[in-house]
This record gives C-alpha cells, structure tokens and sequence, in this order.
C-alpha cells in the first residue's frame, strides 16, 4: 500500500496501522463491544483495542470463530480482557438477545464499534423478511445502540468518561442507488443490484451516525457517534463476487491496505484523544474526510431514522 503515504492534519496516513494509531494510549478501564470480530478488520481491532487495556465483548455470529479469535488474542497478550457472545445481525431475535444478555452482567459500556457487515450478496431477505444487506449492515446495527444507548449514557455519566459509538461505513456509501434509500422498494427484487444495495446500507451507517449525533447534541449526553471508511481491504467481503475477489488479491496490493491499516480508523476514533467531543463526523485514513450529499442531507437521515424504528419495533421493545 506504498502509494499512499501521506499524512493528513492528524498526522496518521492511509499507510498507518491500528498500533500506530493507538500508541501510547491507556485503554485501561473502558469496555468495548465490537461487532463482527471474529475476522478481518473486526477481529484486529479487537486486538488493538485488548492491547491498550480496554475490555473488549466481540459480538459474533460463529461462537467457535469468535473462541478461536479469543484464543489467539490471550496467547498473543496474556492480560488481554476479551470475550465472545454470539451476535447474528440480520435477526432481530438475536439482536434483543445479546443486548439483554449484556445489560443483565451489568458491564459498564464505553465504546460501541459498529463493524460486522456483508458485502455485494444475491437478493436474499432476512429472517425479518428485510433486504439482507441492508438488515444486517444497518438496521441490526441500529437495533443494537438502540437497545444498548441507556447503558452507554449511564457509564458515561458515572464514569464522566465520554462515551463513543462508531459506524464502519464505506466510500461506496457515495454509490448507493439514485435515490440513496429505497424506502419503498427496500425488498423488492425488481431493480435489485448487490453493489447499490451494499451501498445503500454503507449510506445508511453514515446517516444513522449523523442522526444519532444530533439526537445525542441535543439531549446533552456525553456520548458521541461518527462514521467511518476503513479502506480498500482484501477480507471475506467480497466472497460473493469471486471475479473482483480475484483481482484484488491478485493486483490489489498496490492499491488496498492490510488488516492492520484497514483497522486504523477504527481504532482511531474509538481510542484517539484528538477525536474528543467530535461527533457527526465521517473519517478516512484516520483524518476527517467528506461524505457524499446524501450522506449530509438532515432530513433524509431523519427520514431514515424513522422508517427503521417503524421496522424494529415490529420485532418488539427497541430501547
């Protein structure tokens, strides 16, 4: 990932890694949930973050991946504070569960990472009956603050520790389909492309951090929500599309990062001291970037919160 070196106002490039990022940071204290932590970008910033003392809960849909994952950490850092409960995003069922089950050990919640995520899949509906990128790369996502929003506000305030809640997101965020969110097509076949709608739940993960940004400003709550691109990685994403899975790994190291530069950002905005009070925010490459238009537009986030409430509270209790 040699040609691009260059460092931004942070002083961190798209070359850094999660290690550098994080150096000389004390994590000791904080606990963290990251989502689909048992590989990729998921399971090194699961790492990076046990390295620099904080408490890390990976929220993962194969229990034996994640113990494997666990494993691996320990042996690595004996000291490392880690541990896997099962997590299926795309089930709301599941969702209720894990956050039940995390608020009744009475952990305190510091750091929310947003990360688990598919990429480019044939039309297929969720257990929920809801398009299965879009269930899985946002709506479970949304579910899951919802449900774990009162525990971060109540460590924060006990802890006067400001608490943070991160959206991996994606550049590809800035191709969604014409209209950004296709709110009355969500689960149509007809018109269906797995990139756009991969793309639309990547503007999703943008705009619900945004909205939730304000709501949070608002209710003065020491809590704050941004969104992120990670990189070009060459992880499991793209399993679904074997031709462009090809030529990544063939030719993509001259453009791409590695696992550990594409878990940068990541750690970046949950860990960073730089990143205090900043909320609303979109980061690439560990540096404040743009977003599209439509990832700034106020009221299709607003727009956008209200129809995946309405979705949710089907499934019952959403805080």
């Amino acid at each position: 990932m040699w040609l691009f070196g260059r460092k931004g106002p942070s002083g961190f490039s798209a070359s850094s890694t999660a290690e550098e990022v994080t150096e000389g940071i004390d994590g000791t204290g904080l606990t963290a949930i990251v989502t689909g932590a048992s590989s990729g970008i998921g399971m090194e910033t699961a790492r990076v973050l046990a390295l620099r003392g904080v408490h890390v809960v990976m929220g993962v849909r194969n229990m034996e991946g994640g113990r494997e994952v666990q494993a691996t950490i320990v042996k690595e850092n004996p000291a490392a504070k880690i541990n896997a409960m099962e997590l299926d995003l795309s089930s709301m069922v599941s969702v209720r569960k894990f956050a039940a089950d995390y608020n009744s050990l009475r952990l305190p919640l510091n750091i929310l990472i947003n990360n688990a995520g598919i990429m480019a899949t044939p039309f297929t509906l969720s257990k929920d009956k809801i398009e299965l990128q879009f269930a899985t790369n946002h709506l479970g996502h949304f579910l899951l603050t919802n449900l774990l929003l009162e525990t971060m506000k109540k460590t924060a305030s006990e802890s006067n520790k400001e608490g943070r809640i991160v959206n991996v997101s994606s550049r590809r965020h800035k191709i969604s389909y014409p209209e950004g969110i296709r709110f009355d097509k969500l689960n149509e076949q007809s018109g269906y492309n797995g990139f756009s709608a991969y793309g639309q739940s990547k503007l999703a993960n943008v705009l619900h951090a945004n909205e939730l940004a304000r709501q949070l400003k608002e209710e003065g709550v020491n809590l704050t929500a941004n969104s992120l691109h990670p990189g070009a990685i060459p992880t499991n994403l793209l399993r679904h599309n074997s031709f462009i899975g090809g030529i990544v790994n063939t030719f993509g190291k001259l453009v791409t990062k590695n696992i550990q530069q594409g878990a940068a950002t990541t750690c970046y905005v949950a860990l960073h001291s730089q990143v205090k009070a900043v909320s609303g925010s979109y980061f690439a490459d560990s540096n404040i970037a743009e977003a599209s238009a439509q990832a700034n537009d106020v009221e299709l986030a607003r727009k956008l919160w209200d129809f995946s409430f309405d979705l949710i509270k089907r499934g019952g209790p959403v805080s």
